[in-house]
């Protein structure tokens, strides 16, 4: 289950509905009521994957089933915490990691001490790295779409190895065949995973 802003239903090869999860149910549980025998797929669109949505039983049951939104679930946290007096928690985890001796030699001399410091290194190579990890995200959630979807479609292979080459012409090359709404849907997925340069169509 996932609490993802925006998902994508397929009926088979056909898109049949978009939205958050509590906007697919209703939408979803009437498919199936009419066509009991709809083979229904959810796309998470930010990662690619599949989402389950159990809609078996009534509306109501489909609807119970179904997490809180996580407005509702923040907003309820927020009444049930009391406010503490001093520094706010900043939400932090404790993990291991291992680190060689200068390693911690170097994190213990900075200010802040080695908790500071790492936080801050992370920080900055999430900023210098964003456009990157965006690029690496869309090719990933393209990936996963277009495997369950159009793993048996004329040139999948070819298309899977452009998309991971950063070659969009060649995979858009070989989306012409494949079902209409499953071609739009995984060139609107790989859209964000091309390279600047490939983004740019010559006049």
């Amino acid at each position: 289950m996932t609490n993802s802003s925006h998902l994508t239903a397929f009926a088979g090869k056909r898109k049949v509905a978009s939205g958050t999860l509590h906007s697919l149910a209703p939408a979803l549980k009437d498919l199936v009521t009419a066509d009991p025998h709809a083979q229904i797929l959810i796309f998470d669109d930010q990662s690619g994957k599949q989402v389950d949505l159990n809609l078996h039983g009534s509306l109501a049951d489909v609807l119970q089933r179904l997490p809180r939104p996580q407005a509702e679930m923040e907003k309820t946290a927020q009444v049930a915490a009391p406010r503490s007096v001093g520094r706010p928690k900043l939400g932090v985890v404790a993990r291991e990691i291992t680190l060689l001796p200068r390693h911690w030699e170097w994190l213990a001399s900075q200010p802040g001490g080695a908790s500071v410091a790492l936080r801050k290194l992370v920080e900055s190579a999430q900023r210098d790295n964003r456009a990157v990890d965006e690029q690496r995200g869309a090719r990933d959630a393209a990936y996963h779409f277009i495997s369950a979807l159009a793993g048996d479609e004329a040139g999948y292979e070819e298309a899977t190895r452009a998309l991971f080459a950063g070659q969009r012409q060649q995979f858009e090359g070989q989306l012409h065949s494949w079902p209409v709404d499953v071609r739009e849907h995984a060139l609107l997925l790989a859209q964000r995973s091309w390279p600047a340069v490939s983004q740019v169509t010559p006049q």
